[in-house]
């Protein structure tokens, strides 16, 4: 399975921590180097889709249950996945732990979330909170879940023993490179319990599946013999007032279950891509007589390939401005099909040399005989090949056209209709 995704990300080498130590500030119509984001995991506590932007339980120094969600947003260009696919957040259940790489708000002046200090991740935070829990960092480029993670970067679990009682318990394991690992990462201990997925093959199974194989111990201690899986990873309330420890939601116990995960995870948001169009920025415009112009504008990464394939010369396609969100910002009463401007795509080219995350690297030129105000160089537009379905797309999706206001970024009790 090709993934645009894993081909721009598998290559990058393991961050410079020293290097993403000084915050950096992404500019308006360039992708920021990964290796200058800063790096953070926590849980996800709260979503909102729509404005591609949520709250994450930042694992600090401290007592983990303590911290307060973080608010972060989604850049423009930012990329989730989960199960080692492409994602949207509106995909990743609540509760999973994520690993972030971000940045500064490029633009505070109009952050979807709260502007903090620049040193916000050194400050204590008190009542035994520790330090590194709300970083100013809180604008989004790679967002991805335990096994996309490790995916990524080419590691896995390694399982050294389970203690288990009534099909709940306790599993010793350290990640660890899969090629070359020599079983002595840093051990951590992770809780699971009967809800726990366990995936091999095709197949779905639980823990009473796995001692009634006699794999394991009905009871009691067990060696895993370093057995290399992958994990989803999640938090919930431990007992035993335990400070930070991080719950196992799903084992993936060869490469055939974790390939089924992140096929179905595609088929998910290929067909929502299809529906939302595929996101892009406007690198420049060249204006004709009586509205008509021809915009380039650079596809952003982190799709399937089959979605780029759809992108070809002398397809007719629509393109429209959108928010930084996402957001389509002239949707009319009837959607973004009602106010895009229509046109026909002249060229696909794709740009020499490396690929920087959130690009695809794949340029198009379109031609249209209206061109609308959201295409200017360095804005947002989502471009939709006509082949794609014409559907009109939930309310919250898009701005209603002639009455957007900077407000509606953030939304306020009034967005609940009045009954």
């Amino acid at each position: 399975m090709r993934f645009i995704l894993l081909s721009a990300v598998l290559g990058l080498l393991t961050l410079d921590a020293a290097g993403a130590d000084e915050a950096f500030r992404p500019e308006a119509g360039k992708f920021p180097p990964l290796e200058k984001a800063h790096s953070y995991r926590g849980e996800l506590v709260f979503v909102d889709h729509a404005n591609r932007r949520g709250s994450l339980r930042v694992e600090g120094s401290g007592v983990f249950r303590r911290n307060d969600p973080h608010p972060f947003a989604m850049l423009p260009y930012g990329m989730v996945c989960y199960h080692g696919a492409p994602a949207d957040l509106r995909d990743i259940p609540l509760g999973t732990v994520l690993h972030v790489r971000a940045f500064l708000p490029p633009d505070p002046k109009i952050s979807a979330v709260p502007v903090l200090p620049v040193n916000n991740k050194e400050k204590d935070a008190n009542h035994s909170r520790g330090t590194g829990i709300a970083p100013a960092e809180n604008h989004v480029l790679l967002l991805e879940d335990e096994v996309s993670h490790c995916l990524r970067e080419g590691n896995v679990w390694k399982l050294k023993e389970v203690e288990i009682k009534n099909n709940e318990g306790m599993i010793l394991a350290s990640r660890e490179a899969k090629a070359g690992g020599d079983g002595k990462g840093s051990e951590e201990s992770l809780s699971f319990d009967a809800a726990t997925r366990i995936w091999r093959g095709r197949e779905c199974l639980d823990v009473a599946d796995l001692v009634a194989e006699g794999l394991w111990p009905a009871s009691g201690k067990k060696s895993l013999n370093g057995q290399a899986v992958q994990l989803g990873i999640t938090w919930k309330p431990t007992l035993g007032g335990v400070f930070t420890r991080f719950h196992i939601s799903d084992i993936w116990l060869d490469d055939t279950a974790v390939q089924r995960a992140a096929h179905n995870q595609t088929e998910t948001h290929k067909a929502f891509i299809r529906s939302r169009w595929m996101p892009a920025w406007v690198d420049a415009v060249e204006y004709g007589k009586f509205g008509r112009a021809t915009v380039t504008a650079t596809l952003f990464g982190g799709m399937d390939a089959s979605l780029y394939a759809d992108f070809k010369k002398s397809v007719p396609a629509l393109m429209n401005g959108v928010e930084n969100t996402l957001k389509h910002t002239e949707g009319g009463t009837a959607g973004p099909a009602q106010m895009a401007a229509r046109g026909t795509i002249r060229d696909v080219t794709q740009v020499p040399g490396e690929v920087p995350l959130g690009s695809s690297g794949i340029q198009i030129r379109f031609e249209t005989d209206l061109i609308t105000e959201g295409m200017r160089p360095t804005r947002i537009v989502r471009v939709r090949p006509a082949s794609w379905p014409d559907v009109h797309l939930p309310r919250e999706e898009h701005l209603d056209s002639g009455s957007f206001s900077l407000e509606d970024r953030f939304p306020t009790p009034a967005i609940f209709p009045k009954y």
